[in-house]
């Protein structure tokens, strides 16, 4: 499983990276892996999950964090995490 995670501000990307799990691991736990491998790269703080993202992650496989995923203030208007390769 191939998950890129970047960071956008004003329709700019940022920042960006690539996370590949070739576990035999469930697809939770590679997710959640990878968005703690994405989180220390960028230091960032963990995102919380609304139900908003959870949807949209199952529909699409990706969603956005903004500010209300954060507890901390952002300098960025998302974080977008989305598998590229399953």
């Amino acid at each position: 499983m191939k998950i890129w995670g970047k960071i956008w501000k004003d329709n700019h990307l940022l920042k960006d990276t690539v996370v590949e799990d070739c576990s035999d691991d469930t697809r939770t736990h590679k997710i959640m892996r990878a968005l703690d491998r994405m989180t220390m790269e960028f230091d960032l703080e963990k995102p919380i999950w609304m139900d908003l993202n959870i949807s949209e992650f199952k529909k699409h496989a990706r969603t956005r964090f903004r500010q209300d995923s954060f507890i901390e203030e952002i300098d960025f208007d998302y974080f977008e995490i989305m598998i590229i390769e399953e």
